[in-house]
């Protein structure tokens, strides 16, 4: 197979800046993420300022936090699920966790962070779509968010959802009755992983046949 460099750096350039134009316009897809994700959850975390630590967690997360957080994640427990730029940096995450059940309800707690970057392009309400159709599959009866009132992003996504918020003291719960799950649902969060992990091979090829290119055009090309 022969792999051909661009003619100079500014040919680079210019497939880099057509590859981020491409992802603004890409669909956002969200992928069920497993342990071998965990790195990149850590560093997804790691990522967010103090302002967004805040907004996440309800209080201060210094980095130790967040690493005890990310390690003490049960996969084969709870759902996370995950979206990638074309770089595969991990850019938006959702984590549902299943509280104890209480009768014959169920209910399951979801929590949502974008990096500032990607903020604007619907990566949000898909994590929640995606978690709100997991948790309705998995027999959840009420999906629930705890966020401070002034996160005007979740609390914008928890209304157009039809959520039902409880404000008190600057923070909100918001609760959700799902339905339960039927032929659609299943068959619609299965065609959605599927896109999603397509995808995600899609760009890691592309990511690498890039570092290839790179390593190939000679060094005084990019000076």
């Amino acid at each position: 197979m022969n792999f051909y460099a661009p003619a100079s750096a500014a040919a680079s350039i210019e497939l880099s800046e057509r590859a981020s134009q491409e992802a603004y316009r890409a669909p956002v897809l969200v992928r069920e993420l497993t342990a071998g994700d965990r790195e990149q959850l850590l560093a997804h975390f790691l990522a967010l300022g103090d302002d967004d630590r805040l907004l996440r967690f309800g209080q201060a997360a210094p980095d130790h936090v967040i690493e005890n957080y990310v390690r003490s994640i049960d996969f084969s427990r709870d759902k996370v699920f995950g979206v990638f730029d074309h770089e595969l940096d991990l850019v938006g995450v959702g984590h549902l966790a299943y509280l104890p059940a209480d009768g014959d309800g169920r209910t399951a707690e979801l929590g949502v962070s974008v990096l500032e970057r990607s903020r604007g392009m619907g990566v949000g309400s898909k994590l929640f779509e995606r978690a709100a159709i997991h948790g309705r599959n998995s027999r959840v009866t009420t999906l629930y968010m705890y966020c401070l009132s002034r996160n005007t992003t979740m609390m914008h996504i928890a209304k157009k959802a039809g959520m039902k918020i409880e404000y008190a003291y600057g923070s909100a719960d918001a609760y959700l009755t799902l339905p339960p799950a039927d032929q659609a649902s299943i068959i619609s969060e299965m065609l959605q992983e599927q896109a999603a992990v397509f995808d995600y091979a899609i760009k890691r090829q592309a990511r690498n046949t890039a570092r290839i290119i790179e390593a190939m055009v000679p060094a005084e090309a990019l000076a």
